[in-house]
């Protein structure tokens, strides 16, 4: 594997001009391009810069709406709920992040749920928010399904990534990961690379250990069966369903919690 160092004030300013390009704010475009550049600077190379063409596609397709206003649909000092009317991802997480922060800073805790969104990138970004401002963070996601759950052929659950964050000396903790083996974007990049993935990774649309990322990328989207398994597995010895449950918590966080789409009827 071969890396090219790239100036990161230059990759940012490139970025910026792609978002405002498709009709994005200066300032929206740069929240989009700090949570994109934050993945690669911490070697999550999945939901980096790489994550450009997919994002064409949907902003092309009118799956992310330029237009869109966010709205909060319920609030109490402690808490609320941001109807996202298919805003970009990004620009949802900053903003639930943010009204989270100043309500704990209030009242001493901070809770913001978000319904009808889009891709967010990292959730590690959002919880860094927090702890840079004193705080302890956590942020999570459901996805569109690729997860199979133990013992099944059918994904059912999303990546759904849980991250947390506090303040700490000398650097701050952070942790932040899905609660699949691996994200949807890491197949991607060794499609683009070209190699076969790990036997445990992914299963095939028949419930089979399947190395082809191709394959099983498009069994997703075409939603044929299979996917990628719980993180520990698809069997209960490494602890499969442990990971199946992590997957099931973040989705009653997201989903439910916020009267959205589970994860079985989301496109993300």
């Amino acid at each position: 594997m071969q890396y090219h160092h790239v100036n990161y004030e230059a990759l940012r300013a490139f970025c910026v001009k792609v978002f405002q390009g498709y009709g994005f704010n200066e300032e929206q475009s740069g929240q989009i391009s700090d949570v994109l550049l934050a993945a690669d600077l911490s070697g999550i190379e999945s939901h980096g810069i790489q994550r450009l063409i997919r994002y064409h596609k949907e902003i092309t397709s009118g799956m992310v709406k330029l237009e869109a206003k966010p709205e909060i649909v319920f609030e109490t000092p402690l808490s609320a709920v941001i109807e996202g009317n298919d805003c970009m991802g990004q620009i949802l997480g900053v903003q639930a992040m943010q009204l989270a922060i100043d309500k704990a800073k209030k009242s001493g805790f901070g809770m913001v749920t978000v319904r009808n969104s889009n891709h967010y990138g990292i959730a590690g970004y959002y919880t860094k928010m927090a702890a840079e401002q004193g705080l302890i963070g956590m942020s999570m996601t459901n996805t569109e399904a690729i997860m199979v759950p133990t013992f099944g052929k059918q994904a059912m659950l999303g990546t759904n990534p849980i991250a947390f964050a506090m303040p700490a000396d000398p650097v701050n903790f952070s942790f932040d990961a899905a609660t699949t083996v691996v994200p949807r974007g890491k197949l991607e990049v060794y499609v683009k690379r070209g190699n076969g993935l790990p036997i445990g990774w992914a299963l095939d649309e028949n419930g089979k250990p399947c190395s082809d990322a191709d394959r099983v990328l498009k069994n997703i989207v075409g939603k044929n069966g299979g996917g990628i398994v719980p993180l520990g597995g698809d069997t209960e010895p490494l602890g499969g369903h442990k990971g199946y449950g992590y997957g099931m918590l973040c989705e009653i966080f997201c989903s439910i919690f916020s009267g959205g789409l589970t994860s079985n009827h989301t496109h993300i």
